[in-house]
């Protein structure tokens, strides 16, 4: 069973989406506020965590920067209607999807199995990607090396790199990489494929000004570098 851990600080708004995802046969660990949360995630090692961003106190962007510093857990942030700057800044802090308040109880279940199957699915094939001399991609654990330097992705971010680098040289758009990862969210916001790309830039570039790996192509989207060309 895989376990959820649920982190608002609205009891009834709790209460409602555990009751959902329990009966779609998850287990629920609950937390009302960041330090909480956090010692969860430590103990419990939840599958999958689903961050409200407006915690009291320790607010739910420091709750994923102290996350991302010892986990890739897949992250699904809440944020309020309209609040587009807290959008980006979970994405680039490594949140997997988002959902807006108000939302369906039913729409968040279907978040969770669809970054769950994104996860699990990158376990299941097989499969090496090699790009030149220095960068390989693991498949089966998700295991990025650059330079002979093991490199953090979460599951998000490994398939969109792994998308990319099994064609190095071409050009995806925004739209492509959104229908590739099968997001529900990023259906509707390309700009998410924006705040991955920033993150995952900050990981395996060494200059992440001066991309070597994840190059723009400016008015269409991104491509990994060819290293023969």
């Amino acid at each position: 069973m895989k376990q959820i851990l649920l982190v608002d600080d609205e009891p009834r708004l709790v209460q409602l989406v555990r009751d959902y995802l329990e009966h779609s046969g998850f287990g629920v660990v609950t937390a009302s506020d960041g330090p909480t949360a956090l010692r969860a995630a430590s103990t419990q090692h939840p599958d999958l965590i689903v961050l409200d961003l407006g915690l009291p106190g320790l607010d739910g962007l420091d709750v994923m920067r102290t996350l991302r510093k010892t986990s890739e857990v897949p992250v699904i942030v809440l944020t309020a209607r309209g609040e587009e700057s807290d959008k980006v800044a979970g994405l680039e802090l490594g949140a997997d999807d988002y959902v807006t308040k108000p939302f369906s109880p039913k729409e968040l279940v279907a978040r969770v199995r669809s970054v769950l199957r994104r996860a699990d699915g990158l376990k299941a094939p097989a499969e090496v990607i090699r790009v030149g001399d220095k960068v390989e991609l693991h498949v089966p654990s998700m295991q990025l090396t650059i330079r002979d330097r093991r490199i953090e992705l979460t599951a998000t971010e490994f398939q969109l790199l792994a998308i990319m680098a099994r064609q190095p040289g071409r050009i995806f758009t925004r739209a492509q990489l959104l229908g590739a990862v099968r997001g529900v969210a990023f259906d509707s916001y390309e700009r998410a494929i924006d705040a991955h790309i920033k993150n995952m830039r900050r990981k395996i570039e060494p200059d992440p000004r001066n991309p070597r790996y994840l190059q723009t192509v400016f008015g269409v989207g991104y491509r990994f570098a060819d290293p023969h060309q």
